[in-house]
């Protein structure tokens, strides 16, 4: 190649060289641009970092005040919770125990309902115009000797026994003189079932001893009416009965007061039962005339003016009939205002 050739080529590259380098400055350029953009880039990174930090805290701060107003919240909640589980459970625990001793109170009071369900219902002590079975043995006081008693065995023991008596409780309408003014008295408060002692006075027994009932009357008065006199004895004079206090030089001395007048008795009695009904009572009534005989054996009719009594045959043909059912009529009357009649009827079946 020649020389003009290399020059040619020389200014062709350096023309080249030429155009090529202002195409490389704008590219350094864009180059510094996008250096300049990346800086924007950078400082509004670091604005929205700077933004973001200040942000940060406080959201951070705000995450911490919402988590210390939760957390103080919560606390606050959390004592009144336990506060309330602790009033609910003293609350609890109180009633708990209120209601222990209840329970044990319960339990203690189931015995007595036991007891109350064992316990007998109270009987109505004895009153004014009841008609009672008493059992009843009569003592003197000074000397301890029985002079009156219920009792079969006791009264043949004391040697006062008495064939033409019934023996057992005895019938009393309280307050109506079946017995000793004195006794009858007390027999009113008295239960059924319990003994009691009964002392009393001579002037509510059998009186107080009178001089005047002390008479002497000739032996021989005594002789005509078939009484032979001794020491002890009791007789009938005048429609009277005397004890006979002495016997001598053809005298006699009568004692026309009781054998225990001015003398202090006691009563040992016990009430046995009680009637309630109409019915009972006049059965106990008839019992009263008509002795030895069962009861039962009475066919007795209650009617609204009338009472109907049915005479067993058994007794048809017994002794003093007639008086008996005078009496049994008369205290029924006595007892029973609004009773008008009192039937009898005697009834003979075919053999």
């Amino acid at each position: 190649m020649s020389v003009d050739d290399k020059k040619a080529l020389k200014e062709e590259e350096s023309e080249e060289k030429a155009e090529a380098a202002p195409e490389e400055k704008p590219k350094k350029a864009a180059k510094k641009k996008t250096t300049k953009k990346k800086a924007v880039k950078k400082v509004t990174t670091k604005k929205m970092a700077s933004k973001a930090k200040k942000a940060e805290p406080k959201k951070k701060a705000a995450k911490k005040v919402t988590t210390k107003k939760t957390a103080s919240k919560a606390k606050k909640a959390e004592p009144k919770k336990k506060a309330a589980k602790k009033v609910t459970t003293k609350k609890t625990a109180s009633k708990a125990k209120k209601a222990e001793p209840k329970k044990k109170a319960a339990k203690k009071k189931t015995p007595k309902k036991k007891a109350v369900k064992k316990k007998e219902p109270e009987i109505e002590p004895i009153k004014a115009g009841d008609f009672i079975l008493l059992e009843m043995t009569g003592k003197a006081v000074e000397t301890g000797d029985v002079f009156d008693t219920t009792d079969e065995e006791l009264a043949k023991k004391e040697d006062i026994y008495d064939e033409d008596r019934t023996y057992g409780p005895r019938l009393v309408v309280v307050g109506e003189s079946y017995v000793l003014k004195g006794l009858d008295d007390k027999l009113p408060g008295l239960k059924l079932g319990e003994s009691a002692e009964v002392e009393i006075p001579p002037e509510d027994a059998f009186g107080v001893r009178n001089p005047d009932n002390v008479r002497t009357l000739p032996f021989r008065m005594l002789r005509s009416k078939g009484v032979n006199p001794v020491v002890g004895q009791q007789v009938e004079m005048d429609g009277r009965t005397a004890q006979v206090r002495s016997v001598g030089a053809g005298r006699v001395q009568l004692d026309y007061n009781h054998p225990l007048a001015g003398r202090k008795i006691v009563y040992e009695v016990k009430p046995t039962a009680r009637h309630e009904g109409n019915e009972d009572k006049i059965r106990a009534l008839i019992g009263r005339r008509f002795f030895g005989i069962d009861l039962n054996l009475f066919k007795i009719t209650l009617l609204k003016k009338k009472v109907r009594i049915e005479i067993p045959e058994e007794i048809f043909f017994g002794e003093n009939i007639q008086i008996a059912k005078r009496g049994v009529a008369t205290d029924i009357h006595r007892y029973f205002e609004d009773v008008d009649e009192i039937e009898y009827n005697e009834i003979i079946k075919r053999t």
